[in-house]
């Protein structure tokens, strides 16, 4: 699924906020929430992005979205530089990225059916007809693992799971290449977020999808991602592949990072169906480990 060129491409992108003032007539402190970050993300590839709160994850999805501009630096999408796009080019190009949330309960309007919620973007940013945006909503609820009878139903009416599962169907439908995904399983009980991970990853075995993957389990983006970037104060601190970075880390604030994940390093002696990655007592704790034994006895169909 990859090509020569990157699908996303994050140039020494830097991000300052104005703070409110602390004295009237001082000086408005400034935050550096990101700081000379550069990366690239090929067509059908998912990079996590990792760290503590405050080191600049979601701000950095924000920017890969174009929901707000960097202080400095470039974000190009398949080599088109989105903040130096017109609002209508820029329009135009939503419809190849799409936005998970990690809220399933607020990312989705009680007052509106779930037929309406899903087909919103294809209505906004492809001026779909009717018939064609209830079509591919059904379409994309089915390939969530949903029914066509759900497209009548309210939010209300549907498990955590099930509502992370119809945002997820909201983000597909415009076909994009690029799916940004924040904390997407961090709010669902871990036997649920191991069904959602399963089915993101069997989304991208089917479709292709390229994942930016935001997220501060470790275990988590460990199962799901080819590379891994660790966030520290806005500033790039360790970036490789998830076998090199969480088993061999060389900075000492990845280090300080898997000290705190208990189980993501197998102890040396293990008990006997213990999942893998977890430590004695722990088993079933772990939603990756929970989707990685999931997978390994029920592989997605061909």
């Amino acid at each position: 699924m990859t090509t020569d060129r990157p699908l996303l491409q994050v140039e020494h992108v830097g991000k300052t906020y104005r703070l409110p003032r602390e004295r009237l007539l001082g000086p408005a402190p400034q935050l550096q929430a990101l700081d000379d970050v550069s990366f690239e993300l090929h067509a059908g590839r998912s990079l996590g992005i990792v760290g503590e709160s405050g080191s600049g994850k979601s701000t950095l999805a924000r920017l890969v979205m174009a929901l707000e501009a960097p202080t400095q630096g470039r974000v190009l999408l398949d080599g088109e530089d989105l903040h130096a796009l017109t609002p209508q080019a820029l329009r135009a190009v939503r419809a190849r990225m799409q936005m998970v949330f990690q809220d399933p309960y607020g990312s989705l309007d009680p007052r509106r059916k779930v037929g309406q919620t899903v087909a919103e973007p294809l209505a906004v940013l492809h001026g779909a007809s009717r018939a064609e945006q209830r079509t591919r909503a059904a379409e994309v609820l089915e390939a969530v693992g949903l029914r066509a009878a759900d497209l009548d139903k309210y939010p209300h009416e549907f498990s955590g799971g099930q509502r992370q599962r119809i945002a997820i169907a909201r983000a597909l439908i415009t076909r994009p290449k690029l799916i940004v995904a924040d904390e997407p399983v961090s709010a669902l009980d871990v036997s649920v977020q191991a069904q959602v991970l399963n089915l993101m990853q069997d989304l991208q075995d089917t479709y292709g999808v390229t994942y930016l993957f935001i997220s501060h389990d470790l275990s988590v983006v460990d199962l799901v991602c080819d590379e891994v970037i660790v966030l520290e104060g806005g500033r790039i601190v360790e970036q490789g592949d998830p076998d090199r970075i969480f088993q061999r880390p060389q900075h000492p604030y990845t280090q300080r990072l898997l000290a705190a994940v208990p189980g993501l390093h197998p102890p040396a002696h293990v008990p006997p169906g213990t999942p893998p990655g977890m430590p004695p007592g722990t088993a079933g704790a772990s939603a990756a480990a929970l989707a990685q034994n999931e997978r390994a006895h029920h592989p997605p169909p061909n």
